[in-house]
């Protein structure tokens, strides 16, 4: 296991902490508002960087004592995406981020992860003549692509 950032030409890969967590997708602005008012999920010249799945199934059944009561049958909750962003490796900026979090979510036992990771970090180089970057092709990258969402 890599344990440590390394650099190539392009990119620095740095040890960062990736934090996860499940929600309703009509929940996600005010949790993402929770989290940047922490910390502003800064990647070079952009900010609030986050990643949001699409729409999923979330299944569960309460249990005895949850708020509310313990059920017999299998719940579908659709509707659920997951969202992922990175943090510095800093454990007191992780614990108020997942405290910001649990406060804001609608769920009594929210779903959160964070695991060590490496992440790719640009050096900035002047690549205007690269093909592949997007002023390069002949797409629009100002007109974003329909979004589908499920029904």
């Amino acid at each position: 296991m890599i344990d440590s950032g390394f650099e190539t030409k392009s990119l620095r890969m740095e040890l960062l902490l990736l934090v996860t967590f499940q929600a309703p997708a009509c929940d996600i602005d005010r949790i993402m508002e929770a989290v940047v008012a922490i910390a502003p999920l800064t990647m070079s010249k952009y900010d609030s960087n986050a990643y949001q799945s699409a729409h999923g199934i979330e299944r569960y059944r309460a249990l005895e004592g949850a708020a509310a009561g313990a059920e017999t049958e299998l719940r579908r909750r659709h509707g659920t995406v997951e969202v992922s962003f990175e943090l510095p490796d800093d454990q007191a900026l992780a614990a108020r981020i997942v405290e910001a979090i649990f406060q804001v979510h609608t769920y009594q036992e929210p779903v959160i992860r964070i695991q060590p990771i490496l992440a790719s970090r640009s050096k900035g180089l002047d690549d205007r003549s690269n093909p592949n970057r997007w002023w390069n092709t002949t797409g629009d990258w100002n007109k974003a692509a329909p979004v589908k969402e499920d029904a």
